[in-house]
């Protein structure tokens, strides 16, 4: 929502669904008039009026008010919008880039009938300048993404069997020995007190800070990072959550407890927003599951100590570099704890340099999150389909191929490319009709017929064994079973028995009739237990085939013979284990 405040139009109060709320200034610019008029065409841009949901798009568009009236005044024009013509618009649009263009295009657009006719005209075609393409990510290679995923999941094994190790020293209780400096006494004094500072620490143990000293307080800070999870650690388990899960980077950043319903012991339903649809859910992997039950252990001695507000993030950590809003140094005795910041680039930096992080080509390998997710769905589109049409139904093709599943070899590349040509030959095979043939016509297809026979390429005696059933497989005479068309070519075709129906190989005769009916049945039987969708995606061509272009090729009289043959049960076709329907 957005509303005007109160006595002063040049101020916007905006409120998202997922953000927070945020006050666009639009005061001391250099034609207050012009600003307050395209004001009007940002509200009708926000949530619910329009499609800006997010708080970064109200800054955006702020600052595109602010510099289109700064720009318009540097060129001479003073006045209001309803004094705006099309001749200041070109002008101001060829002195920008292309995304300037396409943003004052849009708040031009929201301002509806308050713009001149003119304007309003070329709103309405194309834009002078297009909105300049962002460079898709490109996929860490295999070699980077190994060595990323192995380096996470040592680094979050490492830090929960350091949490574990200090926990079960804290358990024995306190240790006087060396004047209690050391890792027993921390660990218990730090599980009963907190994360306590350095300094507060010596108090409660009764010493001076000069015992610290000689390594002692490195070890007792140690200790304190291993029993309470600092930045490194969330951000390290946030970006292993990123390479299991394959979610957006601030769909995870902003996870909390409450976003988990978890459905049995090892199936979780995880709801997330992403920043441009809004909300999404996802059924996580099994290793995102059991990272998020790892995470929570080690994060909950941290999470024991968050206030309230932060208490229910997922991410939550021990800040040790907290400092007052004075920008002093903080005087609590005790650390502070936040949830996960923003940007995190700083962490990730520094991550990725603990983890000594390299390219192939050996240079120091930075950690981004997005880059993260496109390698994720990069993998998933090379190891095979991956269940969805789209990752992001907002994204067309062209988009998800260059930023989901871009080649990155060119042995990559020609194998995409070959996967395409096959596609595209096995698309004009199955548009060719299929070849049904009564008792006469059998007789007569090769003399009457020789296109058909060139097209299944065999000889006349090779004709006659097909026709006379020497070469029949369950619904079909096969021309070639060798020929490789759904298998290795020169060994014996592993296609299900519906797969014959779309084959350019097969013919079919009168004898086929009463299996090509327990076929019928077999779809009706899956039909029944499947959802249509579901149906359709597996079953759907051949059942069309089958329906619309082989059965009513026969007489009547036949199939109400072949009819009486079937008994409608799984046992009459050669299924596997998993395709019964009983």
């Amino acid at each position: 929502m957005v509303t005007r405040v109160e006595h002063d139009p040049l101020r916007i109060e905006f409120t998202f669904p997922h953000d927070p709320a945020w006050t666009g200034d639009l005061s001391a610019t250099a034609n207050d008039r012009l600003a307050e008029d395209l004001a009007h065409g940002l509200v009708q841009m926000v949530h619910p009026l329009g499609r800006i949901a997010a708080r970064q798009s109200a800054v955006t568009y702020t600052s595109t008010i602010r510099r289109m009236v700064a720009e318009l005044a540097a060129m001479g024009f003073h006045g209001r919008l309803a004094d705006l013509r099309a001749s200041h618009v070109l002008s101001y649009w060829m002195s920008v880039g292309g995304r300037r263009v396409f943003h004052t295009r849009r708040l031009l657009v929201g301002c509806g009938d308050r713009v001149d006719a003119g304007i309003r005209a070329y709103l309405e075609g194309k834009a002078i300048k297009g909105r300049p393409r962002g460079k898709p990510l490109k996929p860490y290679t295999d070699g980077e993404w190994r060595q990323i995923e192995a380096g996470l999941r040592d680094y979050v094994q490492q830090a929960v069997a350091r949490q574990r190790e200090v926990l079960d020293l804290a358990a024995l209780g306190p240790d006087s020995s060396d004047l209690g400096r050391n890792r027993q006494n921390f660990a218990w004094l730090l599980r009963e007190h907190g994360p306590l500072k350095v300094a507060y620490a010596t108090r409660v143990m009764g010493l001076t800070v000069d015992y610290f000293r000689d390594g002692i307080g490195g070890q007792y800070r140690d200790v304190r990072s291993a029993m309470y999870p600092p930045v490194q650690v969330a951000t390290a388990m946030r970006l292993l959550f990123g390479v299991y899960s394959g979610v957006v980077p601030d769909g995870i950043r902003d996870l909390g407890l409450d976003d988990f319903t978890w459905t049995g012991d090892r199936t979780v339903l995880m709801d997330y927003v992403k920043g441009r649809r809004g909300p999404e859910s996802v059924n996580l992997p099994a290793r995102a599951v059991r990272l998020l039950e790892r995470w929570l252990e080690l994060s909950e001695p941290v999470r024991q100590l968050a206030p309230e507000s932060i208490a229910g993030d997922l991410f939550v950590f021990l800040d040790t570099e907290y400092r007052s809003t004075d920008g002093a140094k903080s005087r609590l005795s005790a650390l502070s704890t936040r949830a996960a910041p923003k940007s995190g680039n700083k962490a990730r930096r520094q991550l990725a340099k603990e983890l000594d992080l390299h390219t192939d080509a050996g240079e120091p390998l930075l950690l981004h999150s997005a880059r993260i997710r496109t390698t994720y769905h990069n993998v998933l589109a090379r190891r095979g389909w991956t269940g969805r049409t789209k990752i992001d139904p907002n994204h067309t093709a062209a988009v998800e191929g260059s930023h989901y599943v871009s080649t990155t070899t060119p042995a990559q590349a020609e194998s995409v490319e070959a996967i395409i040509e096959d596609a595209q030959a096995d698309i004009l095979r199955r548009s060719r009709p299929p070849i049904v043939l009564s008792d006469e016509e059998a007789a007569e297809f090769v003399t009457e017929q020789p296109e058909q026979a060139a097209r299944l390429g065999l000889d006349a005696e090779a004709m006659a064994e097909l026709l006379g059933g020497e070469m029949d497989v369950f619904t079909a005479a096969c021309a070639n079973q060798l020929a490789g068309l759904h298998g290795p070519k020169g060994k014996p075709c592993p296609a299900r028995p519906w797969v014959c129906l779309l084959c350019p190989l097969a013919v079919f005769t009168p004898r086929h009739a009463p299996n090509l009916l327990r076929l019928k049945a077999y779809f009706a039987r899956q039909s029944r237990q499947l959802t249509v969708q579901q149906f359709l995606a597996v079953f759907g061509p051949y059942a069309d085939r089958l329906d619309h272009d082989i059965l009513p090729r026969f007489d009547a009289r036949l199939l109400e013979k072949a009819a009486g043959e079937v008994d409608d049960i799984d046992s009459e076709l050669p299924l596997r284990p998993e395709e019964g329907t009983q």
